[in-house]
């Protein structure tokens, strides 16, 4: 991560460089704004440390020439004593976030650490547009582990045709999301997108939910009703919990399929409707077949694309920018600030196996979002089944410090970027999202050999 420091204090700039230079950020200052201005709109910076009061040019009139030039990089301001509520307004202006002075040295670097995975999740995100053409990914969508990635793959394979699809998980997986994501991507984005939960209906009203009826086919049936795949036709129908559905149903479901009809209930004419299936379970579908307990012709004809949704606890690379994600997500819709984690927090729900997956993620971050007295989210603010489980990886060695344990993690990123590149040093710190300087500087921390 390329840093600009932008401070008319000699030795608060070489303080923060040394600081920052041996936590592996390349690092270049400018003692006033004019020519800090004049720096970052001509060279390339991932963020620019700014404090908020200079002479010529203060830290408010620099954003705010800096964002109308279209200055993309993350503007973090320094405020001292007395002076928040410029550094305030500054992030109502559009910067990223503020350091008051004089400084920790570990609340600096959580804050870059958190603005590096900001950008890092921004990076990933562009390189999905990129590979998914210009109908890009939804921001619903996080993908950061080759499992993921590779499901993504598929749905942009498959959306364009009306093959029916089939999404396997746990429950809290995201397989609606990831059925939203193909009816975004297909040719019927601009038609409607039903989701029906087969488990949560009970058995007497699902057929007339999902066929329709006529009036008087039943008691209480005082008019027509057009059913769920009607009110789909010409879009998709999300059937959830597919492994649910009643023995009676699977049939009339597979000649829906079969012949693109429905017949509503107590009705003897066919209605003819243009709808794409997606289905999904968390059971396993094969086993019910050997069982008797689902039809093996319905299966075969739901399973013609099947993709599977691993647990959150198979894709660990997913959580970070989960978190980054969900918590955005949730402040959006309570209109809350972002906060920051505290590393002890951030170990913890990285630590977690998640068996609720990526439903139980979110609740967590809520709640801890809802309950945190201040704009840091503490471990305290976690909810209790977080914090009494057993880690999911266990400690490495006998040091449990912060720094340690984030030096486990680089390394083993960084080794694993070193694999996919065969050894491509440019190739890897691309991969990273850092510079070509800063991963020889890891390699020779962690003592990293290409091979």
């Amino acid at each position: 991560m390329r840093l600009l420091i932008i401070d008319d204090e000699p030795g608060l700039r070489q303080s923060l460089r040394l600081l920052l230079t041996d936590e592996g950020f390349e690092v270049a200052e400018e003692a006033d704004g004019e020519r800090g201005l004049a720096r970052v709109l001509a060279e390339p910076f991932d963020a620019v440390l700014c404090d908020v009061r200079m002479p010529a040019l203060g830290g408010l009139e620099f954003l705010r020439r800096y964002r109308a030039a279209g200055g993309p990089a993350l503007v973090i301001m320094m405020s001292a004593y007395g002076s928040e509520d410029a550094a305030i307004a500054a992030m109502k202006e559009g910067a990223y976030d503020y350091i008051p002075k004089p400084f920790r040295a570990d609340e600096v670097i959580l804050v870059l650490r958190k603005a590096e995975e900001r950008e890092r999740l921004r990076r990933e995100v562009e390189s999905l547009r990129s590979a998914l053409g210009p109908q890009a990914v939804s921001p619903q969508i996080v993908a950061a582990s080759g499992a993921m990635l590779a499901a993504l793959d598929v749905v942009a394979k498959v959306a364009p045709h009306t093959t029916t699809v089939l999404l396997t998980g746990p429950s809290g997986t995201g397989k609606e999301v990831l059925a939203r994501e193909l009816h975004r991507l297909s040719p019927r984005a601009e038609r409607a997108f039903v989701a029906v939960n087969c488990a949560a209906i009970p058995d007497a009203l699902l057929e007339s939910e999902l066929f329709g009826h006529v009036r008087g086919a039943f008691t209480g049936a005082v008019g027509d009703h057009r059913g769920l795949f009607e009110e789909a036709s010409g879009g998709t129908l999300f059937l959830d919990e597919i492994g649910d559905l009643p023995t009676g149903l699977q049939a009339k479901l597979l000649r829906v399929l079969q012949d693109g009809e429905v017949r509503r209930v107590g009705d003897r004419a066919e209605r003819r409707v243009d709808v794409r299936v997606v289905a999904a379970t968390a059971r396993d579908l094969e086993a019910d077949v050997a069982d008797g307990r689902f039809r093996e012709d319905l299966y075969y004809r739901l399973n013609v694309v099947a993709i599977r949704l691993p647990p959150l606890v198979e894709r660990a690379e997913d959580v970070p920018p989960l978190i980054s994600n969900l918590l955005a997500r949730h402040c959006a819709r309570l209109g809350r600030a972002v906060p920051d984690i505290e590393p002890d927090a951030l170990l913890t729900l990285l630590d977690y196996p998640w068996p609720g997956n990526v439903r139980e993620l979110s609740n967590a971050l809520e709640r801890a979002l809802v309950l945190a007295r201040s704009r840091t989210i503490r471990r305290a603010d976690l909810p209790p089944a977080v914090l009494g489980a057993e880690p999911r990886r266990p400690p490495v060695a006998s040091d449990l410090t912060l720094r340690a344990r984030e030096g486990q993690i680089q390394s083993e990123v960084i080794r694993q970027a070193l694999r996919r590149s065969a050894g491509n040093r440019r190739e890897a710190a691309a991969l990273l999202g850092i510079s070509v300087r800063t991963l020889f500087y890891k390699l020779k921390e962690f003592g990293i050999s290409d091979g």
